[in-house]
């Protein structure tokens, strides 16, 4: 619901999302790793505080940042692509609806708008959140026998992909990833523009104060995680499972859990990733729409 003069200020609210994506990145990337261990090996984990203590017992308190590197950038970029892409995208939106390029959008158009800027940032995703799922769970390869040496840092995760697989190699899951990315992110921007609008009751969303913008961020993020979370859990057991050989497509991978482990495979690891996703996206829409106030302020007072 951005004007003119606030399309043109998306490279500065590009880079203050990221600022706030980076500390949600630090403070949730424990909860990530959880994650991504309990979607791989749900065997090994009867939960999330058990992954905790056998995570800390076995590696320590390193052993819950094992990925923060590839994370940081994965979040830098995915949010410079995305929310560069979001305004763009809002612009085509107005096009296709044959509206002006002033007109506010509605929470389903702005979900539409989403959908499309997250497909460009799949792209840029998909090679940095392999590298991170594969060191969050190299530690399991090893235990479960489907890797004898495990690579402990990122270069030597990258060096083995291109060894093994070519440039091409970091596109494992790529499938999934657009999968989950853009109806994820038809639900994340429709879910915290829809709160926005229940929160503002008539006024002006612009108007809403810090408790409302984190509830709305939040909720966007939890809708995203809960419509999706099935085909990440695909994506990431395809990204790591493909270090011990080669492993089945998207369809493939699916069939196989639900037929060896059940449907509830599918949602290993959930508790994490909600608790996770509700303060990470509630922080950083939070940075996204007070930096974006202050600038308009900036721009208003030249």
């Amino acid at each position: 619901n951005r004007c003119c003069s606030c399309d043109n200020l998306q490279p500065l609210l590009t880079s203050t999302a990221c600022l706030g994506g980076t500390a949600c990145v630090v403070t949730g990337q424990p909860f990530d790793t959880a994650k991504v261990k309990m979607q791989t090996f749900p065997s090994m984990y009867k939960g999330l505080v058990d992954c905790f203590v056998k995570t800390y017992k076995q590696v320590g308190f390193r052993g819950f940042y094992k990925g923060t590197t590839p994370a940081l950038v994965a979040n830098v970029a995915e949010n410079s692509v995305l929310f560069m892409c979001y305004g763009f995208c809002q612009q085509i939106v107005r096009r296709i609806v044959g509206v002006d390029r002033k007109t506010k959008l509605s929470d389903l158009q702005n979900a539409a708008a989403g959908s499309f800027a997250s497909a460009f940032a799949a792209l840029v995703l998909c090679p940095t959140e392999l590298v991170k799922c594969r060191l969050q769970a190299m530690h399991e390869m090893q235990l479960s026998g489907k890797i004898i040496q495990g690579h402990n840092t990122v270069w030597s995760v990258v060096k083995g992909v291109i060894q093994k697989d070519g440039p091409l190699g970091f596109y494992r899951g790529l499938l999934s990833t657009l999968l989950r990315e853009v109806p994820g992110y038809f639900f994340f921007f429709g879910g915290y523009e829809l709160s926005r609008t229940f929160f503002a009751s008539g006024r002006s969303k612009d108007d809403l104060g810090p408790i409302p913008l984190l509830l709305s961020g939040g909720f966007g993020g939890s809708c995203l995680w809960i419509a999706v979370y099935p085909v990440d859990c695909v994506k990431s057991r395809i990204q790591v499972l493909s270090m011990a050989g080669k492993q089945a497509g998207f369809m493939g991978t699916f069939v196989t859990v639900v037929r060896t482990e059940g449907v509830l495979a599918l949602y290993s690891g959930l508790t994490p990733t909600m608790i996770r996703a509700f303060v990470a996206n509630g922080a950083l829409f939070l940075a996204y729409e007070y930096s974006r106030k202050l600038m308009m302020k900036q721009i208003d007072s030249y």
